[in-house]
């Protein structure tokens, strides 16, 4: 038989989960404070202090006086994101502009050179790469 009973094995996880928890809310609140454009410097540090020097007074006191606006935040951050990321999307997906022949044609040349010269590559892998490049 074990020296650890059942119910004690469920505290102990109970416990666990919920010092878990505890870790995430006070993440969650420290990321809050430092990604709210509107709060000052003074006052990132203020609360700051305040959620480490006395961390479960902290977050709650936190919690109840600018626990609403966090979720404001975070939607507006997550819809910020979301406009940004169709954008990009928008942005790769309208038709490439043709590749000029200037500087970095020959750039890539002389680089492709220089590997050939340093030994890196082959003859042969030098001139598919050439002519790779030049047919582009």
């Amino acid at each position: 038989m074990s020296n650890y009973p059942l119910l004690d094995l469920f505290l102990t996880m109970l416990w666990f989960f919920l010092w878990i928890m505890w870790f995430m809310l006070l993440f969650r609140v420290i990321a809050d404070v430092f990604r709210d454009d509107h709060l000052s410097g003074w006052a990132k540090a203020g609360w700051t202090v305040f959620v480490c020097i006395l961390p479960f007074l902290g977050v709650f006191v936190y919690l109840i006086a600018r626990g609403r606006g966090m979720g404001e935040r975070q939607y507006e951050r997550a819809q910020r994101q979301e406009q940004a990321f169709r954008s990009y999307v928008q942005d790769a997906a309208r038709e490439p502009q043709p590749p000029s022949a200037g500087p970095d044609r020959v750039g890539e040349l002389e680089r492709l050179a220089g590997l050939r010269n340093h030994g890196d590559l082959t003859e042969d892998e030098y001139q598919r790469a050439k002519s790779k490049l030049l047919a582009v």
